[in-house]
Order: structure tokens, then C-alpha cells, then sequence
């Protein structure tokens, strides 16, 4: 393997090694001088740390990195490992302690194993939309039966949730409720799917007042146009260790502003002016982890957001806390550029 396009120099910044993670798509980078000495490494477990402590995105990822990362002799020994020890990556290095070969967790073989950590955690989906930025497909088909592919977004959703164990899954309907329940009726199930419909739109957390009483235990609620490529066991230990009423799972977004931009002082004079800066912010993925206190405190029929059920909480001073994953971990398909971009990244014609 060529290792050195998975590799940056110490240099790097914070927000260009996170986007060098999102580049390759191995939720990993490594740290390593002009001869390929290994210095250290810098995964997406740790830029979740680094965003959550609020650090400076731009300085020097030698300041951040992980020095003393687990290192292998030969892959047959990273093999081996492997399957007993799950790590984001396994650096094999030589005598010299230069990087010469690296195998991923995520590569084909492992993305094939079921693990059971999820097993009894119930997954709501929001199937109700009508999709309107997705017109006119939408006015034919319900969003969650458009076809990826092979497999309907809502399948392939649910499959990524069945990979944690995940066998149980309610979808809450509006918009064309009957026909996508004559799909997945229709087709061979080995998963639990329940049904429940709203008899007004009640946005994105209202409908969750149909669970009442059906769901008394820790949730998964997504959207039903979201891919989350993410390691949902983590975020689910992730959210009870912070004792979190509601988790947002939350993607780290880059935007750099395409011209040069000048700021003011107070007295119109420019203060400064910067060449293409760039900005990055936590956006909300539609991908969340719920406490059932959340649906016991909700009204019947009334229409509100899930992000207004959070802003409460935290109005109240319950814990409301966010999981942060790269940017290319989150495929939304909310609109067509989006759905092309999904298609791509999934390898769909």
C-alpha cells in the first residue's frame, strides 16, 4: 500500500488534517517527517476531543497529536490483532521506525461484521416528510422509498443500524404513510418494524408523542435522508457517559469564503484583510440519541422541532451535549445536489 497519501507533515494544521481525514475516508491521518518517521497520529476520536475542548483549529497538528500510538512489526501481526482488538487503524512500521504499510478497520472485510452492541437499542425514523426540496420526485414517491441504488434510503439506513445489532425500528409517517408501509410489507424483514401515524405534520420531534408508552429505554431518532458513517456503539457510550438527556450527532463543517475579505475597526478603517479564510462550524446532522424522558414531555398534536425540544432542555439546564464526526461522514440527500453527492460517495450510478 502506499501509505504516503494517508500521511501529513507535522506542520499541518488542525483544520487541514481534518480535512485530510475526510479526504482519504479512513478516520485516521499519520504524522511523519520527509523520510516517513512515524511522529504520531491523529484520529477522528481525537479531533471529537480536540472540538469538544473548543481547541484552536489552527495550530500545528504536532501539538495535538498522539505521540505514542499503537504500532505493528509486519500486517500479519496487525491481522491477527484485528481480530480480537478493534483500533481505527493498525501503522505497521520498520526497525527504523518508518511507516511502510497500514491496514484500516474499515476496509471491506470488518465493514462486513455484525457486532451486537446495540441489540436492544430501539431506532425511530422520521418517514414523514414531504420532501418538497426533492420535487418532483417526491410528489411520486415518499422520500424514504427513493431508490439508492439498490436499496431505498430507509433501507439503507436501517442496514447501517443492523451492522451494531440493532434489530428493532419504528418509523413515524405522514406523507404517503400507506405506500411505504405496502413496501416494506412487502418485502423479506429480519428486523422488527413498527408503524405509527401522524394525523397533522407535527414536525421534526412532535411525532414522538406516538411513542408514548411503546418506547421507555435509550433511542436512536434519525431522519430519513441521512447517512451517518460513524461507529454508532461509540456514540451511544458516548452519550450515557455524559448523561445526556439528548445527543446531537453533529458534522464539522469547512466553508471558505471564495474572495478576499476585509475587516473594520470601529472607525471604517481596515483592520485587517484576509485571502480566502476559511471557517468551519458544528451543523446538525438530523441524527440523534434520546432519552424516553424526552417523550413522556411532550404534547399531544403539538407541532415542534427536535432542535426546539433541545433548546428547552438546555433553557432548563438538563444536559443537551453534541457528537461531533468529519464532514464527509454525514450523506444528506435533502436536495439534488446533495442526493448526486450521495450517490457518488456510495459508489451509485
Amino acid at each position: 500500500m502506499e501509505v504516503k497519501q494517508y500521511t501529513i507533515s507535522p506542520d499541518t494544521t488542525v483544520r487541514e488534517a481534518i480535512k485530510k481525514i475526510d479526504e482519504k475516508g479512513k478516520k485516521i491521518i499519520f504524522i511523519t517527517d520527509s523520510s516517513l518517521t512515524l511522529l504520531g497520529v491523529f484520529s477522528d476520536g481525537d479531533m471529537r476531543k480536540y472540538i469538544l475542548r473548543n481547541g484552536d483549529l489552527n495550530v500545528p497538528i504536532r501539538v495535538v497529536m498522539n505521540r505514542n500510538p499503537r504500532v505493528f512489526k509486519s500486517i500479519r501481526e496487525a491481522n491477527k490483532i484485528s481480530k480480537t482488538e478493534k483500533l481505527v487503524a493498525y501503522p505497521i512500521i520498520d526497525e527504523d521506525n518508518k511507516f511502510i504499510d497500514v491496514l484500516f478497520w474499515n476496509d471491506d472485510k470488518h465493514r462486513t461484521t455484525t457486532e451486537t452492541t446495540l441489540a436492544d437499542i430501539p431506532v425511530v425514523i422520521m418517514a414523514g416528510g414531504k420532501g418538497t426540496r426533492l420535487y418532483p420526485y417526491t410528489q411520486i414517491l415518499p422520500k424514504p422509498l427513493i431508490p439508492i441504488g439498490e436499496y431505498t434510503i430507509s433501507e439503507r439506513i436501517i442496514n447501517n443500524f443492523k451492522r451494531f445489532g440493532c434489530d428493532s425500528f419504528s418509523f413515524i409517517l405522514n406523507y404517503k404513510g400507506s405506500m411505504i408501509k405496502a413496501y416494506f410489507n412487502d418485502i423479506n424483514k429480519d428486523y422488527n418494524l413498527d408503524y405509527f401515524d401522524e394525523t397533522t405534520f407535527l414536525g421534526t420531534g412532535g411525532g414522538l408523542y406516538l411513542l408514548k408508552n411503546k418506547i421507555n429505554s435509550t433511542f436512536f431518532l434519525s431522519n430519513c435522508d441521512i447517512i451517518i458513517d460513524a461507529d454508532y456503539g461509540n456514540i451511544y457510550k458516548f452519550h450515557k457517559e455524559h448523561k445526556n438527556l439528548i445527543t446531537f450527532v453533529c458534522a464539522f463543517k469547512n466553508f471558505t469564503i471564495p474572495y478576499g475579505v476585509v475587516n473594520l475597526d470601529n472607525s471604517g478603517k481596515i483592520q485587517s484583510l484576509l485571502e480566502k479564510p476559511s471557517y468551519s462550524y458544528l451543523t446538525n446532522t438530523g441524527f440523534y440519541v434520546i432519552e424516553p424522558e424526552v417523550i413522556q414531555d411532550l404534547k399531544e398534536n403539538e407541532y415542534i422541532d427536535l432542535p426546539d425540544i433541545a433548546s428547552n432542555y438546555i433553557e432548563q439546564g438538563k444536559n443537551v451535549g453534541v457528537y461531533p464526526v468529519s464532514e464527509n461522514a454525514w450523506l444528506d440527500m435533502g436536495q439534488f445536489s446533495e442526493m448526486q453527492e450521495m450517490f457518488k460517495a456510495l459508489g451509485v450510478e
